[in-house]
């Protein structure tokens, strides 16, 4: 059994949807219960004929084919970037205990305020390979850097104009719920509009998971709220791709590698 494990933030549930089910190396996908990855399962059933299972504990789902590759998929509360210790400790966690039911992880972050920035103090205690998405050379920067396309394309929107306030579908799904977090435990809205006085425009960064009308109506509420405008820019899921595809060439590669060694176990 070739074991994939995921871990990723819930405003990238879309996105990671898309590219499972559509993936033809994917032959089961199994979600954590936990509260947080409701979306991302009604998307898995919504988007495609892969029949995605619940389960309460990662290591009780129970394996469908023992030569296909195998996802197991936990979905984190998102907004967890709001206290970086919170961040990092939640990540840790659930990397550590997802290691020892799958081949390798793949970490749906970015730097995260630099949350995420000592890859070794995550995967100290594991021995299992962690992926997490490279912009060239280093990390992402977060999850807006991950759909833009790169530490380069997110600068050059910074330059435009300063006052942009990034949209990805996750975004633009859950910006009240994002508001919240980020106001502790009172959403004080007299006080974001301070925060947010700087702020000239929303830039969509459209992908195939949602429309460009469904991004905009999702945010209309948010740009009347804050004085915004709306513009767009064509987002990407490539860095995305490449990270699922490194970690699955890895647990693909590792379950050729032992089927071949039980046939000459078999052939001796």
């Amino acid at each position: 059994m070739a074991r994939l494990g995921i871990i990723a933030c819930q405003i990238l549930e879309l996105e990671l949807a898309h590219l499972l089910v559509n993936d033809i190396e994917v032959f089961g996908i199994t979600v954590l219960d936990n509260g947080f990855g409701d979306g991302f399962f009604r998307a898995l059933k919504q988007k495609g004929e892969k029949a995605p299972r619940l389960t309460r504990d990662t290591g009780k789902y129970l394996s469908l084919e023992p030569d296909q590759l195998e996802v197991v998929v936990q979905i984190m509360e998102l907004g967890l970037h709001t206290v970086i210790r919170a961040l990092r400790t939640a990540v840790i966690d659930a990397v550590s205990e997802m290691s020892t039911h799958v081949d390798a992880i793949v970490l749906g972050y970015g730097l995260c305020g630099n949350a995420l920035d000592n890859h070794q103090e995550i995967i100290r205690d594991i021995d299992i390979p962690l992926f997490m998405p490279m912009d060239e050379d280093h990390t992402v920067d977060d999850c807006v850097g991950l759909i833009i396309g790169g530490r380069k394309a997110y600068y050059e929107e910074q330059c435009k104009i300063a006052g942009t306030f990034f949209m990805n579908a996750g975004f633009s799904r859950h910006w009240k719920d994002l508001l919240q977090k980020a106001n502790a435990v009172k959403f004080d809205e007299a006080m974001s509009k301070r925060i947010m006085a700087g702020y000239e425009r929303s830039l969509l960064l459209i992908t195939p998971v949602l429309s460009e009308e469904e991004m905009a109506t999702n945010i209309e509420d948010f740009n009347q709220t804050y004085g915004l405008r709306t513009e767009v820019r064509k987002g990407t899921l490539e860095i995305l791709e490449r990270t699922l595809a490194r970690g699955k060439n890895f647990v693909l590669k590792k379950g050729d590698n032992q089927h071949t060694d039980r046939e000459k176990r078999a052939k001796t």
